[in-house]
């Protein structure tokens, strides 16, 4: 493990209290508000500058959400669009806790990026959130104007859980001439593969627990749904169609052998795949940029995939 983040893990274990109650006894509300503030706090040092951001409300699928439009210094008008989803389980995070994040990936891009805060599990269980998901790219394609965005220039991008938006947006999209994506950027995503992969099985941590992978599914509700598909891309039976992908993963994350797969899966259907496997690095290693210097140079090489995708 990069060393940096080995030490930054251990330090933060010997911080935590002992006994605690388990994740799924702690009310959400509470969750969100301790990832906040430890996300912000690893996000202080290693933001760039000249990135201008602007909060403003986007459609919604039941209504608006909000979001923020994340606008680099040297962006020309109008400049490619990545629309973000921020990770979480589908329980936590939001536009805090990835704005350094974002601000990253404009700057490295010279692209604009919308963050997208779709609702959260459980007060908004499946398919809230992918609803939200799908209808704010729905709504970046149709006021591409608004957004400086070129509207032939779009992608969509997500890490973990919002990776799995992103892919889940992707195939909803495959079918629609006037809103065609460019580029599907997966961090380290979440894709529910029919079978339990061997870093799922083998990997208990660090960052993402057995025990949270499991209270983010059962908080999530979609088991039984009759579009539960929408939460497992990685079963899609036909991959074909869709838009280039860069796929990250960690060598220290239970989901990486799903993000592997699913670039080999669609390099088989004839899309335009790349895998990048970070081995030093763990699960939700973009959003920590203080920690080591490993995150912005991962960061680099994601927003340069960016620029050759929409720029």
């Amino acid at each position: 493990m990069d060393p940096l983040f080995k030490a930054h893990l251990e330090a933060q274990a010997a911080a935590a209290p002992q006994g605690g109650p388990p994740i799924s006894a702690v009310p959400p509300p509470l969750i969100r508000a301790g990832y906040q503030a430890q996300r912000k706090s690893q996000n202080i040092n290693s933001i760039p500058p000249g990135v201008e951001a602007r909060d403003l409300e986007v459609g919604g699928g039941a209504g608006p959400v909000r979001a923020r439009l994340y606008t680099p210094a040297d962006a020309p008008t109008p400049s490619g669009l990545l629309v973000y989803f921020h990770g979480g389980g589908f329980v936590i995070g939001d536009l805090e806790t990835h704005d350094g994040h974002c601000r990253r990936l404009a700057h490295h891009s010279g692209q604009r990026v919308l963050a997208v805060d779709y609702r959260l599990a459980p007060e908004h269980p499946f398919p809230a959130g992918h609803d939200d998901a799908l209808a704010a790219v729905r709504w970046a394609f149709d006021h591409a104007g608004e957004l400086g965005a070129d509207p032939r220039r779009i992608g969509v991008g997500g890490d973990s859980a919002g990776g799995n938006l992103a892919a889940s947006v992707a195939l909803d999209l495959r079918g629609d001439p006037a809103r065609q994506l460019k580029l599907q950027l997966l961090l380290y995503p979440g894709l529910w593969p029919a079978e339990e992969t061997a870093s799922r099985r083998e990997r208990d941590g660090p960052v993402l627990s057995k025990a949270a992978i499991a209270f983010f599914e059962q908080a999530l509700g979609f088991i039984g749904h009759p579009q539960a598909h929408r939460v497992a891309p990685a079963q899609a039976r036909d991959l074909s169609g869709l838009p280039r992908a860069y796929v990250v993963t960690a060598g220290y994350d239970p989901l990486e052998h799903e993000g592997r797969d699913y670039a080999a899966a669609l390099k088989a259907a004839g899309v335009a795949a790349q895998w990048v496997n970070y081995p030093d690095l763990v699960h939700a290693f973009f959003i920590m940029g203080d920690v080591s210097p490993a995150v912005g140079e991962a960061a680099r090489n994601a927003g340069a995939e960016v620029r050759a995708a929409l720029g």
